[in-house]
Formats: structure tokens, sequence, C-alpha cells
């Protein structure tokens, strides 16, 4: 029996058994682990004394995440974990004794080279760690490259074995990547999801114009802008600059629940999204469900719609781009002795025309210059933006921004939620304005 259940676990349960992330031998490897590094080169994730370190420590917590014996891998370190693990010993005690006499020479994993900038990526986070609870993505819309990405609360990696039990235990949810995983309600940056279908499908043109007296009767529902505002007569750029709730509700019920879901499907809302992390589904309504009064709030970005910070940078890319979408990466290399891989750009989706994302430009570039997302604006360089200000049944409203730079040949598109921070513009928009600068800056 005792040969048999060996036999069991060193051949049937071997494989098995050897690639569970909580494999004691997982220790005894690290210190052949292989590194993880930004795109300049600087080490985020290193081995040694047999121990995993991580030299920029919190700041890149949440994407570098953490490979620990005792509580597993996350992040790059868990989706890349067979590439970055040393060669394990085999199983099989044969192939063991067959080993012993061969040659010592022992394999290490390979590298990660990351798409992230280390200057970005550090603005990013200390414009964040001013408020409680917030997230960040920064990307290149021309190949879909992550530049920056980050969450808070958030981490120190080299003192998790300390602080684990404390941290699964905080209320503020540190271990949470909310650039990824964090749902929210996108309030009115889903303006440009809106403005794109209703253009593309042609149911409004740049001159179209819309009266906003305050407020609108939706069945039981009435819309209103925040802070009560009255935007007046406006054409569809000022309506979009302006931020009116009534106009843009309007919208929606002009193209309709049908084709709401159809350009939905296109942007792939609600799908999974694919990225080298695991990230959130958007949360859209059931089709059953969407009235007009939903079908109103969808148009401002409320109702039961959820998206995550890295969706809303996705779709600032849309408008920025030629009207496609990028897939998104934050590894762009992986060099090892029997692995060496280099990812290439590729595309999502395209939902909507080069012509429409022209016109969804110019209309981000006015929310800048003489709209509500002015607190984005950067001296002698064309910022387009769109604030979100999004109210949800938990408390205070989450603070969003979505800009890209330079709007005439965009190069960075950042993607800001606060939580329970307040207005888009007020809060949202100068984190936005420091990681653009910083960005134009060092790239």
């Amino acid at each position: 029996m005792l040969a048999i259940r060996q036999l069991i676990v060193q051949v049937v349960d071997a494989p098995r058994l050897a690639s569970d992330r909580h494999d004691p031998r997982v220790a005894q490897l690290a210190e052949r682990r292989g590194t993880i590094r930004a795109s300049d080169g600087t080490v985020l994730a290193v081995s040694r004394g047999g121990l995993r370190r991580y030299p920029e420590g919190a700041a890149f917590a949440h994407v570098v995440g953490y490979s620990s014996p005792r509580y597993g891998t996350f992040g790059i370190e868990d989706a890349f974990d067979r590439a970055l693990s040393a060669a394990r010993p085999a199983n099989d005690p044969f192939a063991q004794a067959i080993a012993f006499f061969g040659p010592r020479t022992l394999p290490r994993g390979a590298d990660v080279v990351t798409t992230l900038d280390v200057r970005i990526q550090r603005a990013l986070v200390a414009s964040l760690s001013a408020y409680p609870r917030g997230a960040g993505v920064v990307l290149d819309p021309r190949t879909g490259a992550v530049l920056a990405m980050a969450s808070v609360p958030a981490f120190d990696p080299n003192r998790l074995a300390t602080q684990f039990s404390q941290l699964t235990k905080d209320r503020a949810s540190p271990l949470l990547d909310r650039a990824t995983n964090g749902l929210y309600p996108p309030g009115s940056t889903f303006k440009i999801v809106t403005a794109a279908s209703a253009l593309d499908a042609g149911i409004v043109t740049p001159e179209s114009t819309f009266t906003d007296t305050g407020g609108l009767a939706v069945g039981a529902f009435t819309v209103r802008n925040d802070e009560e505002e009255v935007t007046g007569t406006q054409n569809l750029t000022g309506a979009f600059a302006l931020s009116s709730n009534v106009d843009f509700a309007k919208i929606a019920l002009d193209l309709g629940s049908a084709r709401w879901f159809d350009y939905a499907a296109k942007l792939g809302l609600g799908e999974s999204l694919a990225f080298d992390l695991p990230t959130a589904r958007d949360r859209l309504p059931a089709r059953s469900e969407v009235g007009d009064s939903v079908l109103a709030q969808l148009g401002f970005g409320q109702a039961s719609l959820l998206v995550t910070p890295l969706r809303m940078a996705l779709i600032g890319a849309m408008a920025a781009r030629d009207g496609s979408i990028p897939r998104p990466y934050v590894v762009r290399r992986i060099a090892g002795s029997e692995t060496n891989l280099s990812v290439r750009p590729e595309k999502l989706a395209t939902p909507i025309g080069a012509d429409v994302a022209k016109t969804l430009r110019s209309m981000m570039i006015a929310v800048v210059r003489n709209g509500t997302g002015s607190a984005a604006a950067l001296p002698g360089i064309a910022v387009a933006g769109k604030t979100g200000t999004a109210t949800n049944p938990a408390g205070k409203a989450h603070a969003w921004f979505v800009a890209f730079a330079p709007a005439e040949a965009p190069r960075f598109v950042v993607a800001i939620v606060v939580e329970n921070a307040g207005y888009g513009g007020t809060v949202a928009a100068p984190i936005a304005r420091t990681v653009l600068r910083t960005a134009l800056l060092a790239r």
C-alpha cells in the first residue's frame, strides 16, 4: 500500500503538485527566480539571499505583486510565474537519481521586462496618495502599453510576511487592485461613449443643438445636472464641454436601448478584457431592465453601469486613436534561456470610425479649454479630457477624469478615479495634469 501511494504521489499527482503555488519548494527555488524590470531596466523584483525583494516598495505593489512561499503569488509575479520560476527538480525519484550524477548547473527563471515607466508611476502614486482611496492608469494609445498603473491604499510587499493578516482585515482593502478590479459608475466620463455611439449611428452631428432647462422628467425619474446647473442652449460640443446630463439623457433616448447595447458590445463592455493581469468584468444592466428612465441615466454613466479605470483608459485611447481600441499589455519582453518573447501591439476592436474619433478629440479639447476640465490644462500643450462626478448610494461622489495629450498627436492616455472625493474637475483633473506633465517630460 505504501508503495502504491508513493507511486501515485511521485508519478500521477506529480505535475499538479509541482505547479501548486503553495508548493514549499517554491521557497527553495526563490534564489533562482527571474527578475522583473521596468522599461528602463530598473529592478522591480529580484531574489536575494533566498528572499524576494521589491526595491520600489509599495509604489509598484499592485502591478508587480508578490511571490511568497506562504501567501502565494499576485500581480505580474502570478501572471508570469511559469516564466519567472526556475525549473523545478524532477518529481520522479529515478530521474532525481540520474540528475544527481549529471551536470550540477542549476537553471534560473526568465527575466520579465515590463512597459512600466518609473517616473510616471511615481508621479501617479504620489498624486493619488493625497487621498484615502483611488486608482489610475496611464497607457500609450498607439500601442496599448501600460506605462503606469496604481491603486491606493497600497502595501509594501517586502513586509508581507508580518503584515498580511492585518492587510486582509483592513476595511480600506489595500490588497485590492482598484485599477483593474475596482468597479465604479463612470459618471460623465461615459459621455465619451454616448457621444461616440450617437455620432457613429448618425443620431447627432457636431452642429446638433440641445436646450437644457435644468431638468428632464423621464417616467418617475428626473434627470438633473450636478449642483443643479442649467447649461441653456448648446451645440453638441458645448453640451459635452459643460457636461449636461439633461442633454446626454436626451441623446441616449434618441439612440435607443437596442443601439446602446450594440455599441456596448462593439466596445467589449461586459466581456473579459484581454490583459496580462486579471481584470473585473464591467457590469451592465440586463436588457430587460432598461426602460427609458434607466437608458436616460446610462447616457451620462449612471444607473447600474460599473467599469474599471483600465476600461476607461481604453475608451480614452479609442478617441485618441482612429476609433480603434488597443489591446493593453504590461509585459513587453520575456528573456530567458528557454523562453524569449516580445509583444507586438494589437487591436481589440474598432467600434467607431476615424472621423467620429476626430470629432471626439475636438470635443474633449473644448472640455479642457473652456469647460469643466480646465484644471487639467498645461501651458503650450493641448490636452483633451472629460470630467466625471459619479454619484453612488454609499456616500460622496467619485471623482473621475479621462484625458490624453498632446491632443493633436496623443502619446499618453490617463484615467483617474478618486473614491468619494467629489467633483471630477476639482479633484481628478489636477492629478491627470501632474501625471501628463511628468509623462511628457519623461518620454
